[in-house]
C-alpha cells in the first residue's frame, strides 16, 4: 500500500465508522480498511486507518469521512516507502497458545510438551498468522469442540489464508477430508508454501488438504465436495451474514459452523443471519473485542 489515511477517535466513534464500513455496499475494495486501540494501556483511544495504492482524491477522503455519522475527526494522509507493511508488521511475532496449539514463526523454537500440535507460520501477505485475536479463538474453539466429541470426516475453510484453520482441522482430524479457499490469489502460494513447511499432504484423500480461489462458496469445486460436517469462516462481518444461508447449504444436518471476524458489537447481526438460516449457536468465545461463534445446523426431522 503507498498511501495510509488515519484518523484518531474515541473507541465507540471508531467502531461505529467500521460498522458503516460493513454496510456500505458500494465501497471500493482497493481502499482497505481497519481499526484498534492505540496502546494497550489507552484501551478508549482508537485509530482508523485506510490503505490505498494510489493518493487519496478528495472522493476517497470524503468516502472515509462519511463513515463517521457525527461528523469525521481530522484525516491524516501521508505516502508510505514501498514496504509490505503487513510482512514488516509480523517479523518478531512471539509464539502464541491457543487450546492445543502453539503457533510461531519458522524462527522460533517448536515447542515439544506432550499434547502440543505445533504449527510454524511465517509472516505473509495472506492473513492467518494465529497472532489475532480472532484466529486464535477459532483454534481454541476448535480444541474445545475435539474436547466435546465433534467429529469431523469433511471439512471447508473458507477465507483460509495462510491455511491455518484448515491444518488445525486436520491435526485434529486427520482423517478428514479437507478443502480451502481463498478470494485472494496470493493465497494459493503462501497455503502451498505453509502445508509443507506443516507436514500437510496437498491432494485429495483423506488427510489432505484441496486449495482453490473463490470467492466465498461460490466455488464448483466447494459444491461437489460438500455436504460439510464443518466449515469454518474468518472473514468479516458483512460477508458472514451474506454467506449464512450458503453455510447452512453447505452443512449436513447437525453439521457445525465456526465463524469469525466479527467484532461484538456486530455479533447480533451475524446472529440473526445464522438463526433466520436454520443455525442454532453452540457455544460462543470472546476474545478481546472480537466473538468467534460455534452454531450448528438443526438436524433433520
Amino acid at each position: 500500500m503507498s498511501w495510509k489515511v488515519t484518523a484518531h477517535a474515541p473507541r465507540g466513534v471508531i467502531e461505529a465508522a467500521l460498522l458503516a464500513h460493513e454496510d456500505a455496499l458500494d465501497w471500493n475494495p482497493d481502499i482497505i480498511i481497519a481499526g484498534s486501540e492505540v496502546a494497550e494501556d489507552r484501551p478508549d483511544d482508537w485509530v482508523l486507518e485506510a490503505w490505498l495504492e494510489a493518493r487519496p482524491t478528495a472522493a476517497v477522503r470524503n468516502a472515509i469521512a462519511a463513515l463517521f455519522a457525527a461528523g469525521a475527526p481530522p484525516l491524516t494522509v501521508e505516502r508510505l516507502p514501498d514496504t509490505d507493511w503487513l510482512t514488516q508488521s509480523q517479523q518478531g511475532l512471539e509464539p502464541i497458545r491457543a487450546g492445543c496449539f502453539h503457533v510461531r514463526t519458522p524462527e522460533r523454537p517448536a515447542l515439544a510438551e506432550p499434547g502440543v500440535i505445533d504449527f510454524a507460520i511465517p509472516a505473509s501477505r495472506a492473513f492467518g498468522t494465529g497472532h489475532h485475536e480472532t484466529t486464535a479463538g477459532c483454534l481454541a474453539m476448535l480444541a474445545a469442540m475435539k474436547q466435546r466429541g465433534v467429529i469431523v470426516r469433511n471439512c471447508a475453510d473458507i477465507g483460509t489464508g495462510t491455511g491455518l484453520l484448515a491444518f488445525a482441522a486436520l491435526a485434529l482430524w486427520p482423517r478428514a477430508l479437507a478443502i480451502a479457499s481463498d478470494i485472494d490469489a496470493v493465497c494459493g502460494a503462501v497455503v502451498a508454501d505453509n502445508a509443507a513447511r506443516n507436514g500437510i499432504a496437498i491432494g485429495a484423500r483423506a488427510g489432505e488438504l484441496v486449495m482453490t480461489i473463490a470467492p466465498g462458496m461460490d466455488s464448483p469445486l466447494i459444491a461437489a465436495r460438500g455436504p460439510y460436517d464443518l466449515v469454518m469462516a474468518n472473514i468479516l462481518a458483512g460477508p458472514l451474514i451474506a454467506l449464512a444461508p450458503d453455510f447452512a447449504r453447505a452443512l449436513v444436518p447437525g453439521g457445525h459452523l465456526l465463524l469469525a471476524g466479527l467484532l461484538t458489537g456486530q455479533e447480533a447481526k451475524v446472529r440473526a443471519a445464522c438463526r433466520r438460516a436454520g443455525l442454532r449457536l453452540a457455544a460462543r468465545m470472546v476474545r478481546g473485542d472480537w466473538s468467534i461463534l460455534w452454531l450448528r445446523r438443526r438436524p433433520a426431522r
